[in-house]
């Protein structure tokens, strides 16, 4: 597991490791507590999770690739 930095989280690029329905490429678009929403650029399809999975790095990776 990797630490995620909450503070430069707003507006960052994630990848989905496993993409479903063609959405692989995400940003964070809302911070909560302990939730963020994740909206996809392909579909704009908006999901929200725990902050902590963004940290599990066979789901997520930082960035775009």
């Amino acid at each position: 597991m990797r630490r995620v930095q909450s503070n430069k989280l707003l507006m960052s690029k994630w990848t989905a490791v496993t993409p479903v329905n063609k959405e692989k490429h995400f940003l964070v678009t809302r911070l909560n507590l302990l939730l963020i929403e994740l909206e996809a650029v392909y579909t704009q399809h908006k999901i929200n999770l725990p902050l902590q999975d963004l940290a599990d790095a066979s789901q997520w990776r930082q960035g775009w690739h």
